[in-house]
């Protein structure tokens, strides 16, 4: 049994999954709680699912990019967790696992979380040939960057804010596909599903190396020239 931990924003989840197959999934609102909600929450879902923490074999969590507290803390607690279990711990772009549920449609996808300071951190993924890609590494740009640069039918899924959706649905129009936004309320399900993929091949993290994703610079630097995105047909 594997346990997915996500707290790379305001909106935390945790799903438990044995062989392929999610026995339970819990997502809350936590703010800036994560330190004291994570744990408790844990707790109920195993209550839930009447299972406990010796019967882990793997940890995987969200490793951004994410909130500077949210990401520490799961971090952290995943960390202690597969210390003391003696298991495997897995990290998985926070992006990716948002990603990743709508690899099916085989169009490109490119997940966004609201960077503050009017920026975005994003990345572009696509499933091609029945094997799963990433097209663009983890960054931050803007709205308007990326929008210029966006050729063909995209999925833009994450937690879009009402600004950063009608941004893309101005300047994109049909080429701007949005899912429901109760999509990314299922984040610790897809990253459990990516966590599993690894696990099966031994692909496991270093726990003393294992490192938040921030993305953010020092406010102290100056902007850097933003990462340029070509996506052509096919």
């Amino acid at each position: 049994m594997q346990l997915a931990i996500d707290t790379s924003t305001d909106i935390a989840s945790l799903a438990l999954v044995q062989d392929g197959e999610v026995l339970a999934e819990l997502t809350w609102r936590c703010g800036q709680s994560h330190t004291t909600q994570l744990l408790p929450h844990l707790a109920h879902l195993l209550d839930k699912t009447e299972k406990y923490l010796q019967s882990l074999s793997c940890i995987i969590v969200a490793r951004g990019p994410g909130s500077f507290n949210g990401l520490r803390v799961g971090i952290s607690t995943a960390k202690g967790l597969a210390f003391s279990l003696g298991i495997p711990i897995i990290g998985i772009s926070t992006l990716e696992a948002d990603a990743y549920q709508h690899a099916e449609t085989g169009l490109p996808i490119c997940p966004i979380l609201n960077a503050g300071r009017e920026e975005i951190a994003t990345a572009l993924y696509q499933k091609k040939q029945n094997a799963w890609h990433q097209l663009i590494c983890e960054h931050i740009t803007t709205v308007d960057t990326l929008c210029s640069q966006i050729t063909t039918k995209t999925i833009f899924c994450g937690e879009l804010t009402p600004f950063i959706a009608t941004g893309l649905r101005k300047q994109l129009k049909q080429r701007a596909i949005i899912p429901h936004p109760a999509t990314r309320l299922r984040r610790a399900t897809f990253l459990a599903e990516l966590g599993q993929q690894r696990f099966k091949i031994g692909d496991h993290d270093n726990p003393a190396t294992l490192q938040p994703l921030y993305l953010r610079r020092p406010p102290i630097t100056k902007p850097k020239h933003r990462q340029q995105i070509r996506i052509e047909e096919n």
